[in-house]
């Protein structure tokens, strides 16, 4: 098995494990010395899904491969046909 450092993942490209490009990774965001999630800067298809977002944090858990590239699971994406739901005033 081949160890990389976090740093040396920092900016790869983002591919989901159809194919289709989805960004690149910016961030590594840790928990209690683990790895928890990725913060990806995503491409401009994919923005138009998540709502014109710049980026998305993906749980490290949906992440399928990590080498020259990363792979994630299509689950991580927003369906296209979900809709974002409102938060009720009282909340805000």
């Amino acid at each position: 098995m081949r160890i990389k450092k976090i740093t040396d993942v920092l900016g790869s490209k983002v591919y989901t494990d159809s194919g289709e490009f989805f960004g690149e990774v910016e961030e590594a965001n840790l928990s209690e010395n683990k790895i928890d999630g990725w913060r990806i800067k995503v491409s401009g298809t994919v923005m138009s899904l998540i709502g014109g977002a710049k980026g998305v944090i993906i749980p490290h858990q949906f992440v399928r491969a990590i080498s020259d590239i990363f792979i994630i699971n299509n689950a991580a994406l927003p369906s296209p046909d979900s809709t974002l739901e409102e938060i009720p005033e009282d909340l805000i």
